[in-house]
């Protein structure tokens, strides 16, 4: 295998945001495992040669190697050199996130718009037993292209206030490490819906105009209903999947 323009390896110019470089480039490469352009048993370049396509320092490299070492999908032989393993149970940090470039793929980013506590919207599912959420506007990006928009509704219960400094990137890594609850169950229910009017210009499709859509439900692991999330989603970026194996 070899890194190309194409590859991921040039794709490490678009990483940003808080999230250390080094599970940045492990996320990437678990997304490419799961989209199948890193195949079960491919030989990965040598750690230089991979390092000097990322723009990274190779001990970097190293520490995002041993991340997928320890989550089972990597076999580091010495002397031979690292192996992909793909499995069915990829837990990275954004294991919940479904969209992928259409390629395949793609690092998720988050650029944060907007957090506010407010009462619920009528027009919301159920959930939680509080009646004020955190609503948290978001455009998602997929290797730094505007991918999607989002509005997530976090049950007030969950958290008196959130801080708008740690909503860039993975909120369930947020829940789990700050809030101290996990998102253990999702229930997504797609469809087409229309661009809202608080898109912002980067998003490409205007608004109202007709995209791709996901509303989720999403419960913790004691089994309340802690999260609804509202997502639309450029179909010339990006493309939503679930896979089962």
């Amino acid at each position: 295998m070899q890194l190309t323009r194409a590859d991921p390896g040039h794709r490490s110019s678009q990483m940003r945001g808080p999230l250390p470089v080094h599970l940045q480039i492990s996320e990437m490469l678990i997304r490419e495992i799961a989209a199948g352009r890193l195949a079960d048993g491919a030989r990965l370049p040598t750690e230089r040669e991979m390092a000097a396509s990322l723009g990274i320092a190779v001990g970097t490299l190293r520490r995002a190697l041993a991340d997928l070492t320890g989550k089972g999908l990597l076999d580091r032989v010495q002397g031979s050199g690292n192996y992909v393993r793909a499995r069915g149970d990829l837990l990275g940090i954004y294991a919940f996130f479904r969209l992928e470039r259409i390629g395949g793929g793609g690092l998720p980013t988050a650029d944060l718009l907007s957090v506010e506590r407010l009462p619920k919207p009528a027009d919301l599912p159920e959930f939680g037993s509080a009646r004020e959420a955190h609503r948290i506007r978001r455009l998602r990006r997929l290797d730094g292209e505007p991918a999607a928009v989002e509005e997530i509704w976090l049950d007030a219960s969950r958290a008196e206030r959130l801080d708008s400094e740690d909503l860039s990137e993975s909120l369930y890594l947020h829940y789990r490490m700050a809030l101290g609850f996990t998102i253990a169950r999702a229930e997504d229910h797609v469809a087409v819906a229309p661009v809202p009017e608080w898109a912002p210009a980067e998003f490409r499709p205007l608004a109202g105009t007709v995209v791709g859509f996901v509303e989720r439900l999403a419960w913790a692991g004691d089994g309340a209903g802690v999260e609804c999330s509202r997502t639309w989603f450029d179909p010339g970026v990006a493309h939503y999947i679930s896979r089962f194996r």
